[in-house]
């Protein structure tokens, strides 16, 4: 059968590196990092993100593209307790924060943006603040000191993507129909506006068959 590429190829681009100081696109994914204490990070990558209450953007999952931000995080452990993990982040509306849009520094998602990003011209490293979590997926161990501990971490990252094999325990969460990856919260499903299908933000791409 004969096949169309629509805009979602455009959208769904590889997951890219974004330079310094270079503004994120609207909905395309790019790699950034997140810095959490060892014990956590088998949580966060089988059960998924919790949003943090507060912080410099308000509430959300916050990120950052300067891996150097990512590894002092937490503040309250040493460098050989922190675990940096590698994300693809599907960026959505982003509203830079900066000298003109202070106002919204903690109120940008009622204005209707999925993420805030605070530029490093603005005093400190890069940071990005995601208001939902689903649109954050752990794909790599960008920093563990333990090797043992990281390549754990690792095996399971791959165990959440592809699922267990038959006989062996699954992962917790149920199997995304979009992209099939395994997750305690379902991805949000958004309609192709070609062809009407139902497509996770976190598929590479969409083709849409015609018969």
């Amino acid at each position: 059968m004969p096949i169309k590429f629509s805009g979602w190829e455009a959208c769904a681009e590889k997951t890219k590196h974004l330079q310094p100081g270079q503004a994120p696109k609207r909905s395309h994914g790019y790699t950034m990092y997140h810095g959490t204490h060892k014990n956590t990070a088998p949580t966060i990558i089988s059960s998924g993100f919790r949003p943090s209450a507060g912080g410099t953007l308000g509430p959300g999952v916050y990120c950052s593209r300067d891996i150097n931000k990512a590894m002092s995080y937490p503040g309250f452990c040493g460098p050989n307790e922190r675990v940096v993990l590698q994300l693809r982040v599907r960026v959505g509306k982003v509203k830079k924060i900066d000298s003109q849009s202070l106002h919204l520094q903690t109120t940008w998602h009622q204005q209707g943006y999925d993420t805030a990003w605070l530029p490093s011209s603005m005093g400190g490293m890069e940071e990005d603040c995601v208001w939902d979590p689903k649109r954050l997926a752990v794909v790599g161990i960008a920093h563990c000191t333990d090797s043992g501990l990281k390549t754990s971490l690792e095996n399971l990252i791959k165990q959440q993507g592809t699922g267990a094999a038959p006989g062996q325990s699954g992962p917790a969460g149920s199997k995304c129909a979009g992209c099939g990856m395994h997750t305690a919260d379902k991805h949000a499903l958004e309609k192709c506006w070609s062809c009407k299908k139902d497509i996770c933000v976190f598929m590479h791409k969409h083709a849409c068959v015609k018969s």
